[in-house]
């Protein structure tokens, strides 16, 4: 069994209390069987705090959020308590692997860093490489490739490829991809596709208030963001994407919808890009990396989000 990355995995580097969105805020964390074990051995000034601070009536224990929606062990300089005192060794599963996540194959895990990490989006969204896979790990055993398995790699591989042919323009690749997977992508107005975002679940206020105003704002007039610097950074979103999504098709059958999804939530940060241009008078790669981080942490992150969008674009 392999593990693969792309290739920028390796050089990912949390950011701990500079972080403007931490991780350890707003997100109810679930603590895994085997840490909770380790928390309820634990002795010395801690353990009254994981006492207290766990919620093990439910099915799934989890931390209880303080004010502010706080993990009860980030401090007032938003770093954790618990690594500061018993190494990053006692964090659950959910704080050691995020914002990284798993996809499952045959013959493989793959691996990769969320967008909803701004830090992750600064190493992904701002590289001028090209994203190539690579193998991290490897046992030497030789697993059986399943069928559809090879055949979603081998159509992904060729859609990034697409993603990747820097001799088109980043709109010319994006039609190519929807072209190779026979979607379309609904034709609604940037109002109708702003109530349909408006619809899901929402996290942050401020995530409602930028949506608002991409509802409201006409940006048919904007520049339309083609220069090199943000081909290649659409591109990193794109093939992001692709790479993340598809392989989510293997459970849900939904291999155009995954691709259209991809090319959908590639429209909608460039047009929220475009918007931030029209209403603030200019836009940066910050600012995508920004856009780029709440759209995952609100999309991507929320199964009922995903599955929605996918059934808005197959409504006619």
């Amino acid at each position: 069994m392999k593990l693969i990355a792309p290739d920028y995995y390796t050089k990912f580097q949390c950011i701990a209390g500079q972080c403007r969105h931490n991780c350890c805020i707003g997100w109810e964390i679930d603590v895994d069987p085997d840490t909770l074990e380790y928390y309820h051995s634990v002795t010395g000034p801690l353990a009254e705090r994981l006492q207290k601070g766990i919620d093990e009536r439910g099915k799934t224990p989890h931390f209880i959020l303080g004010e502010q929606e706080r993990c009860p062990f980030l401090n007032q300089n938003n770093l954790c308590d618990l690594i500061l005192g018993l190494g990053e060794g006692s964090l659950c599963q959910i704080c050691r692997d995020h914002p990284r996540y798993r996809n499952f194959f045959s013959d493989r895990t793959e691996i990769g860093l969320g967008l909803c990490c701004e830090a992750a989006g600064q190493l992904i969204l701002k590289r001028q490489e090209k994203t190539t896979l690579i193998v991290l790990e490897d046992d030497g055993k030789e697993e059986e490739l399943d069928v559809p398995d090879e055949s979603l790699l081998v159509w992904r591989e060729k859609l990034i490829e697409l993603a990747q042919d820097r001799s088109r323009t980043i709109e010319a690749r994006v039609a190519d991809i929807l072209k190779a997977a026979e979607m379309t992508i609904p034709e609604r107005t940037s109002s109708e596709w702003a109530d349909i975002y408006l619809e899901l679940e929402r996290l942050e206020d401020s995530w409602t208030e930028r949506l608002q105003e991409f509802k409201h704002t006409d940006i048919s007039h904007t520049f339309p963001l083609d220069t090199p610097e943000w081909e290649m950074a659409f591109e990193q979103l794109l093939v992001y994407f692709l790479y993340r999504q598809l392989s989510f098709a293997l459970d849900d059958g939904e291999y155009e919808g995954r691709v259209a999804f991809a090319v959908l939530s590639y429209f909608m940060i460039r047009d929220l890009c475009r918007t931030r241009a029209v209403l603030h008078g200019s836009v940066d790669l910050d600012d995508l990396v920004e856009i780029a981080r709440q759209y995952s942490a609100e999309i991507e992150y929320s199964d009922e989000n995903v599955e929605a969008l996918l059934d808005a674009l197959f409504e006619e």
